[in-house]
């Protein structure tokens, strides 16, 4: 089993939606096949929560207007921390760069296929610790 084709359509317009905000790191796993609830997850990180708030936003409006779908679900918008939006095919995790180390869901999905993203959305590897190495100078 493999993640649907409006699934994959729905990942492709949130990690574009996230690149546009400046999300760090975004990443998307097929799930499908460990998974009976839904197809992908999508992972995005950013360095403060209002950036996390924006990004969570912009994504909703896209996948709103872009394609019609609506999250059926959307929790730890209060903190800013870690919202999850759940949009049944896909589960979208944008977390403060802080809870993405921590919490390392990475690993937890190690095993499943990667999605292939557009190319604005794979350019933000890595820009996580980028941006972390710009703050410790900015301290010391």
């Amino acid at each position: 089993m493999t993640a649907t084709d409006r699934s994959l359509e729905l990942i492709n317009a949130a990690a574009q939606a996230a690149a546009d905000k400046l999300a760090h790191d975004i990443v998307a796993y097929d799930v499908s096949d460990v998974l009976a609830i839904t197809d992908a997850f999508l992972l995005a990180s950013a360095p403060n929560d209002r950036q996390v708030k924006g990004i969570v936003d912009e994504i909703e409006e896209r996948l709103l207007k872009e394609l019609g779908a609506k999250p059926a679900r959307r929790e730890g918008e209060r903190d800013g921390r870690w919202v999850l939006l759940d949009f049944v095919d896909i589960v979208v995790h944008v977390q403060h760069s802080e809870e993405r180390v921590f919490y390392a869901l990475e690993r937890l999905w190690k095993d499943c296929p990667e999605i292939d993203l557009p190319e604005e959305a794979k350019a933000t590897r890595g820009k996580g610790a980028e941006h972390a190495g710009e703050l410790d100078g900015e301290l010391s």
